[in-house]
């Protein structure tokens, strides 16, 4: 299983993407980043890429649980139900973040 080192931000989101969707490509149906301590919105931006990359390969993509402060990220920029498998849940405009 592919897990990234402690720290997904700006500064190596390119190279931990693309060893995710190597990843990915070779069948992998889950990401294990349990242990990314230090993010930023780098991080989230990858988990969605990881799983839209997922989803054209007609495939689930399972992370597990979150660790706090990327959850608090994803739940700052509504997309914690897309990080979790659920897209039907997410919000589809800020409006719907607010009501």
């Amino acid at each position: 299983m592919f897990k990234p080192g402690t720290s997904l931000t700006v500064n190596n989101a390119r190279s931990v993407l693309s060893e995710g969707l190597s990843a990915i490509a070779a069948g992998q149906a889950s990401i294990d980043v349990s242990e990314v301590a230090v993010v930023d919105s780098s991080a989230v931006a990858t988990l969605l890429a990881w799983r839209r990359a997922a989803q054209a390969r007609g495939a689930a993509l399972e992370f597990g649980t979150l660790p706090a402060n990327l959850q608090s990220l994803a739940d700052l920029y509504g997309v914690s139900p897309l990080l979790h498998g659920n897209a039907s849940a997410a919000p589809t405009s800020a409006t719907d973040r607010h009501h």
